[in-house]
């Protein structure tokens, strides 16, 4: 019998997607081994740091360092002889919003000299619908018979390593035995396992997605229409909800982005050739927030005389993660009317950023772009006014 030095890879492991897997699978006994072309961030993560923020994640990966079951390598050909094979790669979208398969194709690619008939490769990232039977496909075309399977992750970012552990995981696979296989890894760390068809567990990832992204564009749309009738939104959920159980479950408006949100609607999109109106629809009033908020103030003020401070420039509350950020397209919108920008955020390492203390000293007017738990007892002089979409405790809202 072959003997391994790893049970698992997780290629693309020291992303987003990827370290918390691949942290979490050490730590229930996995010896885990994280592929990346990313050397900085292996770097940080063999230093016991995470290079993002992640809720746990520090704890449980000094833990499986000490235990010497985590390792790191920049080389593809080291996922020789490895059983299974987690590829965190998905399908972005292109220009046009139709999926892209070749990160996908170029990362089998290679590595095909390396693969063997033995091995199963678990497809963990978002792909579009059909994708793991292409990918199937694909791999015969090459001559390879390796298995292949797709379990999406479902986890909030910043909290994966808890949610990977109280979810439960979505198995799916081209033949019994990537099913099986996939499921005997999941079962280590997730507390439920649900088999479905490829196409299934496809379609449960990118409707759980794009669901959230439609709610979000309910609600911003209502807020845009309540705002411009002089209304104050959020006052008015509050009175709508109170005492009216059928209303709970309406979010508050704000920013919907970030990389899946948007993606994912589109990839549904393609599928559909352009007939899924409501994704697209989703995506013009989400996507034209920033305009709305731009135009409101350029009807009160000049914003070529103005100094205008965003605060909070991640794509949501308590991450350093700016991947498609709604903040830096207001920003660039404000910017082109003329306005001084000035950008802080309390998570997002950028040299270019200044304190929340000093962007309120400079700005006439601040923007709550995503709303940090540390905006919520910061007091924000009378002298400058603040758009807050968010609702937040001590801002004044117009």
């Amino acid at each position: 019998m072959k003997q391994y030095n790893y049970d698992v890879c997780v290629i693309g492991g020291a992303g987003h997607v990827g370290a918390p897997l691949a942290i979490v699978l050490a730590d229930r006994g996995m010896r885990t081994l994280i592929c990346d072309i990313n050397e900085e961030a292996m770097d940080i993560l063999s230093k016991g740091e995470m290079p993002f923020t992640e809720e746990g994640g520090k704890t449980m990966l000094r833990g499986v360092l000490d235990r010497k079951v985590l390792g790191f390598t920049p080389n593809i050909k080291d996922i020789s002889n490895i059983p299974v094979l987690i590829l965190t790669i998905g399908t972005p979208i292109d220009e046009f919003h139709n999926p892209v398969f070749s990160l996908l194709t170029r990362c089998i690619d290679s590595m095909i000299p390396f693969l063997s008939d033995e091995q199963t490769i678990i497809l963990r990232s978002t792909v579009a619908p059909g994708a793991t039977e292409y990918l199937d496909r694909y791999l015969k075309s090459l001559g390879k018979k390796t298995r292949i399977a797709f379990c999406p992750e479902r986890v909030v970012q910043g909290k994966a390593i808890e949610e990977i552990q109280t979810l439960p995981q979505i198995i799916s696979g081209t033949t019994p035995a990537a099913v099986r296989i996939a499921g005997d890894i999941f079962r280590r760390i997730a507390p439920e396992i649900v088999e479905a068809t490829p196409k299934e567990a496809e379609f449960a990832k990118l409707i759980c997605n794009a669901y959230r992204y439609i709610q979000f564009a309910a609600t911003n749309q209502l807020y845009m229409m309540v705002e411009s009738a002089g209304l104050n939104y959020n006052e008015l959920l509050l009175k709508m909800k109170t005492g009216y159980p059928r209303m709970e479950s309406i979010p508050g408006p704000g920013f919907a982005a970030g990389p899946c949100l948007m993606k994912d609607t589109m990839q549904l999109f393609a599928f559909e050739k352009q007939n899924f109106i409501l994704g697209q629809v989703a995506m013009t009033i989400n996507e034209g927030l920033p305009n709305f908020i731009v135009e409101r103030l350029s009807r009160k003020y000049d914003l070529s005389q103005k100094r205008i401070g965003i605060l909070g420039m991640a794509f949501k509350a308590e991450s350093d993660d700016i991947r498609d950020s709604l903040s830096y397209k207001l920003g660039k919108i404000l910017r082109f009317m003329g306005a001084t920008i000035h950008y802080s955020d309390e998570y997002v390492k950028d040299t270019t950023f200044i304190s929340k203390e000093e962007l309120v000293r400079q700005s006439d007017i601040v923007i709550i772009g995503v709303p940090h738990n540390a905006y919520k007892t910061f007091l924000f002089p009378d002298a400058v006014e603040v758009i807050d979409m968010w609702n937040m405790p001590n801002t004044k809202k117009i």
